[in-house]
Parts: C-alpha cells; sequence; structure tokens
C-alpha cells in the first residue's frame, strides 16, 4: 500500500491538525523519513503528541514505526526513479484570470508532465481495480464536478458504446436517477479541488447504500478518496484561468480501453451491432476528400 492509499483509508478521519501533518507527509516523505519528530510537528505547524497521535491513526505503534514504513516506501520510490513535481494550481479562476498565464511552451510542459503523471498514476494494477467495477455493474452512474465534466463525457461516451446501462447523472436530478441505484450497481466519480459539493455529497450518499465507488480525484486527502479503494491520483494543472481537462479525459479513455478488455466478446458484439445501426441509419456522411471524387 502507497502512503496516499494508507492516508486516504482514514481520510474522512482526520482532524484538521492531522489533515495538516498528512500533506506534509504526502507532498515530501523523505521528511518522515530522515527527519526527526520534531521536524514533522514544526513543519506543520503542531507537537509532538499530534504527530504521535497521526501516527497511531494510520495504524502504527508510534512515530519510529511510522518511520520506518516511510523509510520502506521511500527506498522503493527511489529505485523506481524521480517523481515529476507537482504544478501550482494556487488561486481560483478569479485570481488566475488576472495573472500572467505563461508562454505556450511552459503551458505545453506543464500540459506534457500531467498527462505523462496520469499514465503513470493509471498502473496496469490500479487500472484493473477501477476497471472492474465498471465492467460488472448492472448500471453504472457517472457523476461529475464541473471543472472534471470533460473526463466524464468521455467516460460516459466510451462506456455506452461497449455496455449497457451507463448514465451520466444531471446535478438537478440526481436525485430521481439514482433513486434505485443499489450495490449491484457502480458509480464513477470526477471532482478535484475546489471539490463539487453534490458530486461529494451524491458520492457519499451512494457508499452508505453499498454502491461501489470508483474515484478519480487529486490525492488521498480528497472527499473522494476517503470512500473507496477504487480511486486514482491525478495531477490538474492550471492551464490558463481553468484547470485542464486533460489528464482526466485521459484516465477516461484508459478506464475504457480497460473496461474493453475485461468485457471481451460482449464489448466486440456491442460494438459490431453499433456499427451496422450506423450504417444503416446514415449516421455518417459518405464523404471522400475532392482529389478523389474523379477515380
Amino acid at each position: 500500500m502507497s502512503i496516499q492509499d494508507l492516508i486516504a483509508s482514514v481520510g474522512d478521519r482526520l482532524t484538521p491538525t492531522e489533515r495538516r501533518i498528512a500533506r506534509v507527509v504526502v507532498e515530501d516523505p523523505t521528511r518522515v523519513a530522515f527527519g526527526a519528530v520534531s521536524d514533522l510537528a514544526a513543519q506543520a505547524r503542531t507537537s509532538r503528541p499530534s504527530i504521535v497521535r497521526f501516527a497511531r491513526k494510520l495504524g502504527f505503534d508510534g512515530y519510529p514505526d511510522f518511520q520506518g514504513w516511510v523509510q520502506e516506501h521511500v527506498a522503493r520510490r527511489v529505485a523506481a526513479g524521480p517523481d515529476a513535481l507537482h504544478p501550482s494550481r494556487a488561486g481560483s479562476p478569479g485570481h488566475r484570470i488576472r495573472q500572467p498565464h505563461g508562454e505556450p511552451a511552459s503551458m505545453r510542459a506543464l500540459a506534457v508532465s500531467a498527462v505523462e503523471h496520469a499514465f503513470s498514476a493509471l498502473s496496469e494494477e490500479r487500472l484493473a481495480a477501477l476497471a472492474l467495477p465498471l465492467a460488472k455493474a448492472e448500471n453504472v452512474w457517472i457523476i461529475s464536478g464541473e471543472t472534471s465534466m470533460a473526463g466524464a463525457h468521455v467516460l460516459h461516451s466510451g462506456l455506452a458504446m461497449i455496455r449497457p446501462a451507463v448514465h451520466l447523472v444531471d446535478e438537478h436530478a440526481a436525485a430521481r436517477q439514482l433513486s434505485g441505484a443499489g450495490p449491484a450497481d457502480a458509480a464513477a466519480v470526477f471532482d478535484f479541488a475546489r471539490y463539487r459539493r453534490h458530486a461529494v455529497t451524491i458520492a457519499r450518499a451512494l457508499a452508505d447504500e453499498g454502491v461501489p465507488i470508483v474515484a478519480v480525484t487529486d490525492g488521498p486527502l480528497s472527499p473522494l478518496a476517503a470512500l473507496t479503494a477504487a480511486w486514482c491520483e491525478l495531477r490538474i494543472p492550471a492551464l490558463g484561468p481553468f484547470d485542464s481537462a486533460l489528464p482526466a479525459v485521459t484516465a477516461a479513455e484508459l478506464l475504457v480501453a480497460r473496461v474493453v478488455s475485461e468485457l471481451g466478446d460482449a464489448a466486440r458484439d456491442r460494438i459490431d451491432r453499433l456499427e451496422k445501426l450506423w450504417q444503416t441509419s446514415g449516421t455518417y456522411l459518405d464523404y471522400r476528400p475532392r482529389d478523389s471524387r474523379s477515380e
């Protein structure tokens, strides 16, 4: 289990002080691995007893036990190669739109880094854990905040073409749409800071009803990560005044491809029927480039 998964598992039970500690730990695990308890306490603006209580809430006997576990985690990370840095997303759109947006080259670097991180975060193991509930469910309910909606639309479009009973939940009709949802279904939830109230509250209500949650979010302290073990962390850069949709779209496309693998012949048969209906209904324009018309 990673540090992020461990913290996510208790995220909804952390006090405000413990959340400050968790942020420091997630941002730089080496502070725990190679620092004294007093160093971590100073960085998190808290006391040594609070650090010890935090370690125990995570399931460790005390700080030394927690530190040893983090040291092993850091050693594995170093062996795998250095992590990319989190791009800054500070500020609301109203703040960002009044700031310089940078040159296209710097924005490109942020976007490329975020997409590369999405591929890294969605390892084969994690992708399988996210995709399996979406393949097995009787109904798939897709929920999203405003700025993460692009990923939700891509997931809805892709899944609806390879399996039945895929629903994009409308914020204003959510109660009616979800009134029959149950444990045989699954919900895929997209949302990032600043978290949209309706996405979090609906996901929490579904989790309480036993509906498996698949969360695409931005870290272990997200309110969505506390609802499920099936979550992934994306890095969402600000490209101009708004959060980039590229990482969420990338995650959605990877999920659709993995669900196709899980469904096998059922997905292929559905696509074949869909292609036949497209042809019968003349869905697509029979267009040839001008240069080929005389052939």
